[in-house]
């Protein structure tokens, strides 16, 4: 595989340490160009890889596809990563597509009204929908024999491979998925009132003061504002309780897009935030510096958004000072054996860890494993077909294999419940080895 990774962020640089570790001898991963608006942050990456030849820096505009496009001819690319901003992501999509190129990102652009409509509906809250840009065109993907797999990562990505494992090997009926971030993430030495963007800057400005959503199989897509939805969940691997809000995310659409066959009634996502990040996004948003409108300042046209994520503080560089984890994982509820089931199957990383082992924090690391393992897989040709897809569409187990034997650490909580009280003590290796065995005897057709 030729692979053309669009933007070298602290993600695309995460993706690419770990492809390079599970593939030194490039057996499957023959080259890889790293591109990206800015070519010395391209530069600095090769350099980090320190492996001539393999990796190769260009600058690229991703605003522009005609230029994305000639990269991947020009370089014979058959495989586009697009690691970049969310609002170019549509951009190199079709660039792929043009250049006959297979296609990958982490998550999708979405656009809200400028007076949002709250309630249930998409529609009326949003002018462009995520993903529907990349499913609409599912059958010019796959007339030209071509695969586009949307929303890789930790979430989306990790969680939606757990909910389609819990959905075939963990239940009869899957009736709830509900999507949980948190963590305990602390930087001790910050001050009262600093603020900490944990994940790319112009994400959590689209993700958290979007308007939220969550679906139900009887009522449709109800939109929220942002902030709401507050629970506290308790999250496995020493971490604790975590105050959760709702925040928009692909999983809302994608999970029931698939497992609602499985019996699937309601899904949601949920993430832990820090109060002082919450309190610098609300004054972000009343203030309009979260738009994408042009404005003139002292004759010079700037955008707001662009200037909040140029001044904020850039994830790469808090990752030493963090201590503490990310877990990251799905609450199912449903039926097995005729009794109610609730479980959390999860994947905890800790910050720590993945500084000495990897250079980079934790958030950045978990999110570019994510990507790794499905791009593996595609690189592999386990994970094949055309059209386009999210991850709950494919067979879960080669995914879990490779987590496994990577050391992507993950586990699962089976919580108070009818079914529970009626087992002994299992634990994951168990289930796992049973469903593997069930896999290998019945080759599991992707539905």
């Amino acid at each position: 595989m030729k692979m053309l990774l669009v933007g070298a962020g602290g993600v695309g640089e995460s993706i690419l340490k770990i492809l390079q570790k599970r593939d030194p001898d490039a057996r499957w991963l023959e080259k890889v160009v790293v591109a990206d608006y800015d070519f010395e942050r391209a530069k600095e990456v090769v350099g980090h890889l320190n492996e001539k030849g393999r990796f190769i820096p260009e600058k690229v505009n991703a605003k522009h596809k005609e230029d994305i496009v000639a990269l991947i001819k020009r370089h014979e690319c058959d495989f586009v990563m697009d690691a970049a901003a969310p609002f170019v992501t549509n951009n190199i999509f079709d660039a792929a597509f043009e250049a006959s190129a297979r296609y990958a990102n982490m998550g999708t652009w979405s656009v809200p009204h400028s007076d949002p409509g709250y309630g249930y509906g998409l529609e009326n809250s949003f002018k462009e929908i995520m993903t529907d840009y990349n499913f609409r065109k599912h059958e010019q993907w796959k007339d030209k024999g071509l695969l586009g797999l949307i929303c890789l990562g930790i979430d989306p990505g990790v969680v939606n491979v757990f909910a389609k494992f819990a959905a075939l090997y963990l239940f009869d009926e899957i009736h709830e998925v509900h999507v949980k971030d948190g963590g305990n993430l602390v930087i001790p030495t910050a001050g009262e009132n600093d603020v900490v963007f944990g994940f790319n800057v112009w994400t959590v400005l689209d993700e958290v003061l979007n308007p939220n959503v969550e679906w139900d199989r009887d009522k449709g897509f109800l939109v929220d504002k942002p902030f709401a939805g507050k629970e506290v969940f308790e999250m496995p691997a020493g971490v604790g309780p975590n105050t959760l809000i709702k925040i928009e995310h692909e999983e809302t659409v994608t999970i029931p897009r698939y497992l609602e066959q499985y019996g699937l009634k309601k899904c949601s996502f949920k993430i832990a935030l820090d109060n002082n990040l919450i309190n610098a996004l609300k004054v972000i948003d009343a203030i309009g510096l979260r738009s994408l409108q042009e404005i003139d300042v002292d004759g010079q046209r700037v955008r707001p958004r662009d200037v909040v994520a140029a001044a904020a503080p850039q994830p790469k560089n808090i990752g030493n000072e963090m201590v503490g984890k990310m877990v990251v994982g799905v609450h199912c509820v449903g039926m097995k054996d005729g009794m109610e089931r609730e479980v959390f199957m999860y994947q905890p990383f800790d910050n720590q860890e993945s500084v000495a082992k990897w250079g980079m924090q934790a958030v950045v690391a978990q999110t570019g494993f994510g990507a790794a393992i499905a791009i593996e897989l595609i690189g592999k040709g386990v994970w094949k077909d055309s059209g386009v897809y999210s991850p709950e569409y494919f067979d879960p187990i080669p995914y879990l294999e490779i987590m496994e034997e990577a050391g992507y650490k993950y586990g699962l909580v089976e919580m108070d419940s009818e079914y529970k009280a009626s087992q002994d003590k299992r634990v994951l290796h168990h289930i796992f080895k049973e469903a593997r065995e069930h896999h290998e005897n019945h080759v599991t057709v992707p539905a």
